[in-house]
């Protein structure tokens, strides 16, 4: 196929990965929007996780049944705390791990695509 745009000079573009190491402007707005997307995700992650453990002292005040209910001789508040909080961290910064490399998987190929 012919055309006279075919033989019209190319501007040469750099790569985003280039942006980004010379700190250029449009590095930055890469950058910066990666950095928002993961602080988004933190922010996610530490509200639920917050309205979890802020939730269960509102549970047991609101239920006082629920104080008096005991798990293995422990009573269930002690037992939460003690059991289920620290496996809800887990899976909470596993979550947050996954999400996280799942983020900057993304960022690559926006970055690898660009070129």
């Amino acid at each position: 196929m012919t055309s006279p745009r075919t033989l019209a000079a190319r501007h040469p573009r750099y790569p985003v990965t280039r942006e980004i190491d010379e700190q250029t402007h449009l590095g930055e707005v890469y950058m910066r929007s990666l950095i928002r997307t993961q602080f988004r995700l933190a922010l996610f992650v530490c509200t639920v996780l917050g309205c979890v453990v802020g939730g269960l002292p509102l549970l047991f005040l609101l239920v006082p049944e629920l104080r008096e209910v005991r798990l293995l001789g422990v009573p269930l508040p002690w037992a939460v705390l003690a059991g289920l909080i620290y496996p809800a961290f887990v899976a909470g910064a596993w979550l947050y791990v996954r999400q996280a490399e799942r983020n900057e998987r993304h960022f690559a190929e926006l970055v690898d695509r660009e070129r």
